[in-house]
């Protein structure tokens, strides 16, 4: 029997050494870049430049959010047209999708933040004239009027508020059509015009103590129209906005230096009253609410009236 036709075995030298220089190493060759592959369809380089323009987009731009996200979105269709019709790949073609609907949405989402806000009509001219030269935005003035407050209505010789009667802890309100007239125990003090606030020195002086009544009365001397807020849900909403805080601050006191010129001069217009634009003092801001809130406990004469009159006619002309 021939034993050496059926062992599987070969054997191997002692003395062999494997020729490591001449071997050829198919992988290798294939990575080694030394044969470039084809340029690819027009379409994949238009997708890469719709990503490179959008990631050159300066910051300073103010639509660039949304031309970052414009450019992405179309990148991203141009690379599944790509991968579908000219490479069949259909990994690239499923993970440009998800990128495709991500960049979609937000795409739609910041357009539908920048959509131009509709301020009803009634109230364009107050936000005209109060809030945007404050630099107030449109969609938070909505959110101001738009939830918490109403608009109502007086006929001409309807009274807003009565003396010792209205408290004033219900509402902070603005004309916005009409005239209104302040007096205290029959004496004339002054007028409210449209875009003024109807109870400032009220709302100013009650904020630490609730509970107290209007010392003067408030009557339409035309038919009016005012903005109205619930002053608990107000104050509430302005605690979660400390922007829109300070602005209230700032135009209720500029409101209170306007009365406080109004009863300086009774003749005082509207037109007059849109001149003084001065940041209120303290001091015109006491005296307003010492005449409105406290004037009636200092003395029940009408000598009391008189002698405040006198005493802000007097301080107005030394200042």
């Amino acid at each position: 029997m021939n034993t050496t036709a059926m062992s599987p075995l070969t054997v191997t030298p002692l003395d062999f050494v494997p020729d490591l220089k001449n071997a050829t190493l198919d992988p290798l060759n294939e990575t080694a870049c030394e044969n470039w592959k084809e340029i690819h369809h027009l379409v994949f380089h238009v997708a890469n430049i719709c990503f490179a323009v959008g990631l050159v987009i300066p910051t300073t731009l103010n639509l660039h959010m949304i031309l970052l996200r414009g450019l992405l979105t179309i990148g991203c269709a141009l690379f599944i047209i790509w991968a579908t019709l000219y490479r069949c790949a259909l990994d690239i073609m499923i993970w440009n999708s998800v990128f495709l609907v991500v960049n979609l949405l937000h795409f739609i989402y910041l357009v539908y933040k920048r959509r131009p806000i509709k301020i009803e009509k009634e109230l364009s001219s107050l936000y005209k004239r109060m809030f945007e030269p404050l630099h107030v935005p449109p969609e938070l003035f909505q959110r101001l009027t738009g939830q918490f407050c109403n608009i109502q209505t007086l006929k001409t010789g309807q009274a807003y508020a009565a003396e010792d009667k209205t408290s004033v802890d219900d509402r902070l309100s603005i004309l916005l059509k009409g005239k209104m007239k302040v007096s205290y125990r029959g004496h004339f003090l002054h007028n409210i015009y449209p875009c003024a606030f109807i109870d400032s020195p009220e709302f100013r002086s009650t904020q630490m103590n609730r509970g107290e009544k209007f010392q003067v009365t408030i009557i339409a001397d035309d038919n009016c129209k005012f903005l109205c807020w619930s002053r608990e849900r107000l104050t509430y909403f302005l605690e979660s906005e400390p922007f829109l805080y300070e602005i209230f601050k700032y135009l209720i006191g500029k409101d209170i230096t306007n009365k406080l010129y109004s009863l300086n001069d009774p003749t005082l217009n509207d037109k007059a009253s849109k001149k003084i634009d001065r940041q209120p003092s303290l001091c015109s801001q006491l005296s307003v609410m010492q005449m409105r809130n406290s004037m009636a406990s200092t003395s029940d004469s009408e000598d009391g009236l008189q002698m405040f009159l006198r005493g802000t006619s007097s301080a107005s002309s030394l200042r």
